[in-house]
């Protein structure tokens, strides 16, 4: 037996110890629960309903951490795993599950965190699913560390668990074929010029109309609904571009909804959300603390004809600011980083009031952390539809629509202000 690390907690169990396991649930971040003596393991690459044979590495105060070993009775849901690494690389959680199992889980976590975090029991849609299970990103960033002399570089993605070391990965069945085709050059050019890097590098290869591009500032396009997106390879981008319609047309959908005439797309980046709904409103304003991003979303607007669209750049302390739409006839849409929203834009926005709110996050436990605050500021979750833009992953997009209902003084007054000459 291998000696344990030297800051290892040897309680409740021993490094290495060897359990026989009873999977309940999984966890947002991909791994099975299952409890020994009422204290809780958590696993990767399990399903729940399975009895696995896994082995400790790491006890946490309240909880420890195995590695799968064996899987004793497996669950009729199991499949086998679309690529060789997986459980090697931490690319991929979810390879081991069929896919409508997995649809079916991720709708049970939005529900579960719904109601742990935020004291919200409400019913999360069935998550709309990806039309392409693998072979769907447009994006990948391998990376590697600087090689030994001598040594060839590991081009790849994270060791599930480690927050270090890297995994050879020469295909990424996720990742789009033409991806997959410009790899091996990609490959093969790093490692010819190894000795040239003083340290690490990530590597972009991004699909666009142009094909696959490695600059990230080499500009790609984009084609959603009709419209064409045009922005530097580097810059963020939707990754799924099969699913993205339906995403787009649901988030239009939601924000026209009542009677919004106005539209504010907040973190519009390149204009995505903001350009593919302006047909739907008399006037749309896209709002980004990114120079760099504005230019190109007026540059989209442009090139795709839409005139009823401006884009503002705005400061952090000042989002809303030179826009004068009306609130109670307006529709504000959010995209925030994975960390969600911070205070000082939720506080902007409950200020501002507008009529109608739809949450967009590629991070369900952090944008429910935000929708917390709503409710206090006078706001009913309507909807929340999951959509799965990363099949095979523990990640999930998820939309939450809010709508505001004003108080009786306030609605006299919306009335009467309508009724005036």
């Amino acid at each position: 037996m291998r000696r344990p690390p030297k800051k290892f907690n040897p309680h409740p169990f021993a490094y290495h110890q060897e359990l026989e396991l009873e999977i309940e649930s999984l966890t947002n971040m991909g791994l099975g629960v299952a409890r020994h003596d009422g204290w809780v393991v958590m696993v990767p690459g399990v399903i729940p309903g399975e009895r696995v044979r896994a082995r400790i590495f790491r006890n946490h105060k309240n909880y420890s951490e195995a590695d799968l070993m064996a899987v004793i009775r497996p669950s009729p849901r199991r499949v086998e795993p679309g690529c060789p690494l997986f459980g090697e690389c931490g690319g991929c959680q979810y390879q081991h599950i069929d896919y409508a199992e997995q649809l079916a889980w991720k709708r049970r976590q939005v529900t579960e965190l719904l109601k742990r975090m935020a004291g919200i029991e409400t019913e999360v849609r069935p998550v709309i699913g990806s039309p392409l299970e693998y072979g769907y990103r447009s994006k990948i960033t391998p990376h590697f560390q600087k090689p030994r002399p001598g040594e060839e570089p590991v081009i790849g993605f994270l060791r599930r668990g480690s927050r270090s070391l890297t995994v050879d990965v020469p295909r990424c069945p996720i990742a789009s074929e033409a991806i997959n085709q410009a790899l091996p050059e990609v490959r093969a050019d790093l490692r010819a010029r190894a000795s040239s890097f003083k340290k690490g590098a990530t590597v972009l290869l991004r699909e666009g109309v142009e094909g696959v591009v490695t600059d990230p500032a080499a500009l790609i396009t984009e084609e959603v609904n009709g419209l064409r997106f045009r922005f530097p390879a580097g810059e963020f981008f939707q990754n799924n571009p099969h699913i993205l319609p339906r995403l787009v047309d649901h988030v239009r959908k939601e924000a026209a909804a009542g009677e919004t005439r106005f539209l504010i797309d907040a973190y519009c980046g390149s204009g995505l959300f903001s350009l593919t709904a302006a047909a739907a409103f008399e006037q749309t304003a896209g709002v980004e603390i990114s120079e760099r991003s504005i230019e190109w979303a007026r540059r989209n607007a442009e090139d795709n004809g839409i005139a009823n669209c401006r884009f503002l750049l705005g400061g952090a302390e000042q989002i809303f600011a030179g826009i004068d739409f009306p609130p109670e006839q307006t529709a504000v849409i959010i995209d925030p980083p994975r960390r969600g929203s911070d205070e000082l834009f939720l506080s902007q926005l409950f200020e501002y009031r507008p009529a109608r709110v739809v949450y967009v996050s590629c991070n369900p436990a952090t944008q429910i952390r935000d929708l917390s605050h709503f409710a206090d500021h006078g706001y009913h979750l309507e909807s929340v539809q999951p959509f799965d833009l990363f099949p095979q992953t523990k990640h999930l997009e998820c939309v939450a629509t809010l709508s505001r209902t004003p108080p009786a003084s306030e609605k006299n007054e919306v009335r009467d202000r309508a009724a005036s000459p």
